[in-house]
């Protein structure tokens, strides 16, 4: 007899960890209608509103227009249209390196890069609180995985010190992690992953666009450009679209397209999506993109001082990414609902997102945010930190 997963489900519910989906309406730029409620959205990762922006929407219809609606195959059959080219050659050249591939995804490309370049043999070096893509691909390249201490390089040194190795050594970190919304310390990864000769990845999903002084992520804020072996970023977060990419020399971005079982097998990004990404990083080249990236720092330093301020603790963010710790699971979706029902909208994470005794809510900040939208966010957060008995004092 087939399992109904019943009875597991039920013991998601009663542990506070069942998780369902919910069907979001935009109202306007950084409001939603969600399960009824209209709210201010502080849960989107569209940073910049990018994902909103008249030239990606009209980029995206006049690709449609000419190329029509799919790519029709994976890359490597038929897939590969004149947009991929282009699309890669500005990631290549906004990242500064000789060469791009792009994803369908960053889980697929974090999956795909890592399991291209190691396997059997090989070792990689993990931050603890990294991406659970990194953790799986990981996994598929069956190396063995090493798990330092978040953020720290003398934990890392112990590593690399205790695991000698002829064959590849990858060190794969965040640039800014997605949970606390703190920057890797990349300066001090990358004099270790030259003293010991091993390879460095930074994930740069949630600091392309939006970090350093013209957008290209913790890579520009942490000065180490030319430094890092592969950059991956994503289309979807600071820059409004969708999809990923390697950014890297020209040899290991030709070994990832061989080797890269997500990118071989699947059907490649659509024109619309292309087209999208291209107008983006348009706008993050522009003034209009250091102005967006102004704002988004203005509201970001606002709502988080103001947290802070009220007692919360907000985990040592100093990003657009700012957490409050609340802890337990069925708290944290009390205090999820409770927002709402004050119209606003933020996400409660739980396990397995996060380790046990590490839920919080995980609010994002973006640039169309308002000063008016964001005090009564933080009144109403007050409001039920204090109602709950959250309220941890001063961080």
């Amino acid at each position: 007899m087939a399992p109904t997963f019943t009875t597991q489900l039920d013991q998601l519910k009663k542990q506070g960890l069942h998780r369902q989906l919910r069907t979001v309406e935009e109202s306007s730029p950084g409001r939603v209608t969600v399960d009824g409620h209209e709210a201010l959205l502080l849960c989107s990762n569209n940073y910049l509103g990018l994902a909103d922006h008249p030239a990606l929407k009209k980029a995206a219809q006049q690709a449609v227009e000419r190329w029509g609606t799919s790519s029709g195959a994976s890359r490597l059959v038929s897939g590969t249209l004149p947009l991929h080219r282009y699309l890669e050659e500005r990631i290549a050249s906004f990242k500064g390196t000789e060469a791009a591939l792009a994803f369908n995804s960053g889980y697929g490309a974090n999956t795909g890069i890592i399991q291209a370049l190691t396997g059997r043999g090989d070792f990689i070096f993990s931050d603890r609180l990294n991406h659970a893509s990194i953790v799986d691909g990981a996994r598929l390249a069956q190396a063995r995985l090493i798990r330092y201490t978040h953020n720290d390089p003398a934990s890392l040194r112990r590593a690399l010190e205790r695991h000698p190795s002829k064959g590849v050594r990858l060190i794969v970190t965040d640039g800014v992690f997605s949970m606390d919304g703190d920057i890797a310390r990349l300066k001090e990864l990358v004099l270790l992953k030259k003293e010991f000769d091993a390879l460095l990845m930074v994930d740069d999903a949630h600091g392309v666009g939006v970090l350093g002084e013209t957008g290209r992520g913790s890579v520009e804020l942490c000065s180490v450009s030319g430094e890092i072996d592969i950059q991956m970023g994503t289309l979807g977060k600071g820059l409004g679209s969708f999809g990923a990419y390697a950014a890297a020399s020209h040899d290991i971005i030709d070994w990832i397209i061989n080797r890269a079982r997500s990118f071989i097998f699947s059907t490649s990004l659509p024109p619309a999506v292309l087209a999208a990404s291209l107008a983006a990083f348009d706008i993050i080249d522009s003034p209009e993109g250091a102005e967006l990236r102004r704002r988004l720092g203005v509201n970001t330093d606002y709502f988080r001082e103001s947290l802070r301020s009220s007692g919360f603790n907000t985990l040592g963010s100093t990003t657009q990414i700012v957490p409050i710790s609340v802890g337990g699971a069925e708290q944290t979706m009390t205090f999820t609902r409770l927002l709402l029902e004050r119209g606003i909208f933020i996400q409660g994470i739980r396990p397995p997102t996060v380790p046990s005794g590490g839920c919080r809510l995980r609010c994002t900040l973006m640039s169309s945010h308002i000063r008016e939208d964001l005090e009564h966010a933080v009144e109403a957060i007050r409001e039920v930190g204090e109602a709950l008995g959250m309220v941890t004092g001063h961080v």
